[in-house]
């Protein structure tokens, strides 16, 4: 039975994906006490059925530091939540806001050497969602590394499986300094508001409600979650797998709008977030097997997506592939699982979309002749968020 805090399975979860989905489509594991879904069919039935499956779980990998969020409720509350959310990350706001981040990665890669060795990781794409996010709420760029902490604290305590005391201090600490720093600045544009995101949350108003400094600050740190590790990681994974495939690269070089479909198969080849939680219910069959009602289940994002009996040829990465519909690829009835399905669906990813894009078809407009280092050999690390640790690329751009 696969072990998946075991290194063996750290190093290549994909060869045990397989065995969960082809013998143990639900596997209890018994040291954390979650059951883990592997099929896409299942995945999916589990992020869709919100009445059976809810989000109660972010009450201790997420709520203990940054507090309750939208991601974690349900009914009227998530959806008056959502609804007074949602016009931040879409439409007009997000209209206006895409030029600048068109700019931010412009300004990014022109900082980068003209020709040489780089970690791209390290260099660009760690800091470039950190950069659009702190554009988005007009704060200072020198606090930079600041969110970067935080962000790092929250996601290493969301995926805490092993409860590692240090990683708990971690994010404890993050409970008392990044509210410290936010509070003042939320109370600051509520008296004196302006155009940016956490403006546009103080005087966003539903049905007579509006958004507490509490709720700002909580959604905040959502958002330095959700929109900036996993967009990070999307975007490295994207350049790592078009490098490995490059007759692949060159169709995005010949045609840059293709780099939407590199980035979407990737979304389902190397999802950055390869498990999500929720919580059962209820008592509850899944899989010829029996969920118990209370119990932490964790959808593998990754398992679901390499599933055979969804996709030909799974294993294969193919930007050209027919069976992921590119015009719902970013919206809740999309035909991968990498932003959750359904209520659920992640509100952000039209803005991770844009990010993805622009990061990649910049980046290989300037260096025509991009590849691997020598010697560099990209290893993906992490279980809940996985990506390349590193991303040593030789620039070397046609004179």
């Amino acid at each position: 039975m696969p072990d998946v805090l075991s290194d063996d399975f750290a190093r290549d979860p994909h060869k045990y994906y397989k065995i969960m989905r082809d013998h143990y489509p639900l596997l209890h594991h018994e040291a954390s006490g979650y059951y883990f879904v592997s099929r896409y069919d299942d995945v999916a039935r589990v992020y869709r059925d919100s009445d059976a499956f809810s989000n109660e779980n972010y009450a201790f990998q997420m709520e203990p530091v940054i507090g309750r969020t939208v991601i974690q409720m349900s009914g009227r509350e998530h959806t008056i939540n959502r609804q007074l959310i949602t016009p931040a990350l879409r439409g007009t706001y997000l209209d206006d806001l895409l030029p600048q981040v068109d700019q931010l990665a412009t300004d990014m890669i022109a900082a980068l050497p003209e020709s040489g060795a780089v970690d791209v990781i390290e260099n660009f794409t760690k800091w470039f969602p950190i950069n659009v996010i702190v554009k988005m709420l007009d704060l200072p760029k020198e606090d930079l590394s600041k969110f970067h902490e935080w962000y790092s604290s929250l996601m290493a305590f969301l995926a805490n499986l092993t409860q590692d005391p240090e990683i708990h201090a971690w994010g404890m600490r993050t409970q008392q300094e990044y509210p410290a720093y936010i509070l003042p600045i939320i109370a600051e544009r509520r008296r004196n508001p302006g155009n940016d995101l956490i403006s546009r949350l103080c005087q966003a108003e539903l049905e007579g409600e509006q958004l507490s400094d509490e709720q700002i600050k909580a959604l905040i740190g959502l958002l330095l979650i959700a929109g900036g590790e996993t967009t990070d990681k999307a975007i490295a994974s994207t350049i790592k797998h078009l490098l490995q495939h490059p007759d692949q690269l060159e169709a995005v070089r010949a045609n840059p709008a293709l780099a939407t479909n590199a980035l979407v198969e990737n979304l389902r080849y190397h999802p950055p977030v390869q498990i999500i939680l929720r919580t059962a219910t209820a008592d509850v069959e899944v899989a010829g097997g029996i969920i118990p009602a209370n119990s932490v289940v964790a959808c593998v994002n990754g398992a679901a997506n390499r599933d055979e009996r969804r996709y030909e040829d799974p294993d294969k990465f193919d930007i050209f592939r027919e069976d992921i519909a590119m015009d719902r690829a970013f919206a809740g009835a999309a035909d991968h699982i990498a932003f959750a399905l359904g209520r659920h669906f992640c509100v952000g990813s039209l803005l991770a979309k844009r990010e993805a894009e622009t990061a990649l078809t910049q980046l290989f407009e300037k260096y025509p002749n991009l590849r691997f280092a020598d010697g560099f050999e990209p290893v993906d690390v992490g279980l809940f968020t996985r990506g390349p640790e590193k991303l040593l690329l030789e620039l070397a751009p046609e004179r």
